[in-house]
């Protein structure tokens, strides 16, 4: 199943849950987007799609400044995985085809 379109995730941090809008699009094995949430909208960078299993990196500035890098997979319209940020511990995600 392509990871192409657009996604709702709940990331569990140990914050709480953040909740995001991720629109993704794959070229062969690259993958570009945006993903927005908690106030702020930026390029997802470093993408990459291979079937069903997708990788990229977004910064953050709120509620400080972070790089967060998604491992996900995609099954059906569901997709989950885990965020990691800097010294953080991974975070687990999962969300819907909006």
């Amino acid at each position: 199943m392509s990871v192409d379109g657009t996604w709702k995730i709940t990331v569990q941090t140990p914050m709480g849950a953040q909740e995001s809008t991720i629109v993704l699009a794959s070229d062969g094995s690259a993958l570009t987007g945006t993903q927005s949430g908690n106030g702020e909208e930026g390029p997802i960078y470093d993408g990459s799609a291979d079937g069903d299993s997708a990788t990229w990196k977004v910064d953050i500035t709120n509620p400080m400044s972070l790089t967060v890098t998604f491992k996900a997979k995609v099954s059906g319209d569901s997709i989950s995985g885990s965020a990691s940020a800097g010294l953080f511990p991974s975070a687990a995600f999962s969300g819907t085809r909006a």
